[in-house]
């Protein structure tokens, strides 16, 4: 296995709290139509929060928010672990619709994260139970159709992100702790898992692509951000030792106009984080559904 370097033991200058009050975020996404950070709540707020710090809450499920993605009407989708289901948000208006919940015969357990490809196909990962290794990942049609995509990563598949080039997706297994690839095939069915890096002694839990053709990886524990080269080399980005500007980083996401800042959630405390990581992040797919 790969060991981790381990040297970056402080918070960068760079990295500082972006907006503060809310409820525990876990997901955080970027929407360039409006340029606001999305984040979700244990109580199922949806919080729009501006580069300047501000913050409005633009919706409330009812559920607990996990994963979150925003389409190219400025739409937004969140894996509401609470409802069980995947919901779509009009930010403009607060209204909620359910989206996807699973094929008619099986539903989602947990969903937990989220994100578009090029032609529209959402995928989303289920992670099942802790330690049961019974997660699997679903691909969700533009219309909100849902079929079991592959259950090969299924050591809890936590966050998610498609590759650099589009033709795979990156999955985090937090209970096998490490990054597994599936190839996406030409005719949008999963080719066969590769292990892509194994991560020892943390529990990671979201992950984004770099434009580098590496990814950076939040992890729960320790509470830090990894990056991973595109040649597998593996180095702390970021790490609080407190545990407090990083208080269990489950998600990140580039933002800014050219994709060169990082946000990352705080589920262990009440606030995002925003800092400079030294790489900029792939333009997200957004699709425009009729």
């Amino acid at each position: 296995m790969q060991a981790l370097d381990r040297e970056t033991q402080a918070v960068p200058d760079s990295f500082a709290v972006l907006a503060g009050g809310l409820d525990h975020p876990e997901g955080v996404a970027w929407d360039p139509l409006t340029e606001r950070v999305y984040a979700g709540g244990e109580a199922g707020q949806i919080y729009a929060i501006g580069l300047d710090g501000s913050v409005t809450t633009v919706a409330v499920t009812g559920g607990f928010i996990l994963g979150l993605a925003v389409d190219g009407r400025g739409l937004v989708y969140a894996c509401d672990v609470g409802r069980g289901e995947v919901v779509r948000i009009d930010p403009a208006t607060g209204v909620v619709t359910p989206f996807a919940s699973g094929d008619g015969t099986t539903r989602m357990a947990a969903p937990n994260w989220l994100a578009f490809d090029a032609v529209g196909a959402l995928y989303v990962t289920d992670s099942g139970d802790w330690g049961k290794r019974d997660g699997r990942i679903w691909r969700v049609a533009p219309d909100g159709g849902a079929e079991i995509w592959t259950t090969a990563a299924n050591a809890l598949p936590n966050g998610c992100c498609i590759s650099a080039d589009g033709d795979a997706l990156f999955v985090v297994e937090t209970n096998m702790p490490g990054i597994t690839r599936i190839a996406i095939c030409p005719d949008g069915s999963a080719g066969p898992p590769e292990r892509w890096i194994d991560l020892p002694g943390t529990v990671p839990d979201g992950v984004a692509a770099t434009a580098d053709g590496g990814l950076l990886v939040a992890c729960y524990r320790p509470d830090a951000v990894l990056r991973v080269r595109a040649d597998r080399s593996i180095e702390t980005l970021v790490e609080d030792p407190d545990g407090q500007l990083l208080g269990a980083p489950a998600n990140v996401a580039f933002v800014g106009p050219k994709l060169d800042r990082l946000v990352t959630s705080n589920l262990g405390r009440w606030h995002v984080t925003i800092g400079d990581p030294g790489v900029r992040g792939v333009p997200l797919a957004r699709p425009v559904f009729d």
